[in-house]
């Protein structure tokens, strides 16, 4: 998912352009990654870009109904700049679109990455929970980027009774010393160890493009509970 810097309804149109590429063969549950309505390097422009969630949800109940027939639920989880309660964050919503319409639950990210190339704290404000929600694919959890590098928020997740976590992420490339790019090769061991840990699911999506000069890695993947990549998608593509 490559998306337009700060532009809401561009970014929105190619979502409603995936649900009616899928309408003919919905998958139960479309996970898309962290802030992929608007990008991720916005700094000031968080301001503008962040949306309550309530919108965020009617616009794309309004699309998928547009966009397909509207008979069959398809759950969705996608990250968003969210503006609530005076304050912005940096979310993540699961929601089903369709005949069961609803937000399960909204999470913000819990650990904001402030050093490198990396600025969030003077932007978001940070989450307080770490939640676990029931779906119709069973107990789910919520981690944005930062958050999974601190072990303690999967283990928190899995002693709550998590089946599956969704891992929505905007990872730029570091590190070229070896073959292959440096945070790719540490997100698939924190990937691998944590799905392992904690015998469950990972669905991990990471956004690709360039943002500022900063290019992001993409490798999306599923993992399964002993650690195994069940499918994976390249670096850098969409």
């Amino acid at each position: 998912f490559r998306p337009k810097k700060n532009d809401y309804e561009h970014n929105l149109n190619i979502i409603g352009d995936l649900f009616e590429q899928m309408a003919g063969a919905l998958p139960d549950v479309l996970a898309l990654p962290e802030t992929c309505l608007s990008g991720y390097f916005l700094e000031g422009g968080v301001i503008e870009a962040a949306q309550p969630a309530g919108k965020v949800f009617q616009d794309l109940q309004e699309s998928y109904l547009k966009r397909t027939d509207g008979k069959k639920s398809l759950h969705i989880v996608l990250g968003f700049y969210e503006r609530a309660n005076g304050n912005l964050y940096n979310s993540s919503m699961y929601a089903i679109l369709g005949p069961d319409a609803g937000i399960l639950h909204v999470h913000r990210k819990f650990f904001l990455p402030t050093y490198g190339v990396f600025d969030e704290k003077r932007f978001v404000s940070r989450g307080r929970a770490l939640d676990v929600f029931e779906t119709a694919f069973g107990n789910a959890g919520m981690l944005i980027c930062e958050d999974l590098w601190h072990s303690v928020s999967s283990t928190i997740l899995a002693l709550k009774g998590a089946l599956i976590i969704y891992v929505g992420a905007a990872s730029p490339a570091r590190g070229f010393r070896s073959e292959e790019i440096g945070n790719i090769a540490h997100w698939r061991r924190l990937l691998s160890l944590s799905a392992d840990e904690h015998n469950l699911f990972l669905v991990f999506t990471s956004l690709v493009g360039f943002e500022g000069g900063r290019g992001l890695v993409g490798n999306s993947a599923l993992v399964g509970p002993t650690g195994e990549f069940l499918n994976e998608a390249p670096a850098a593509k969409d």
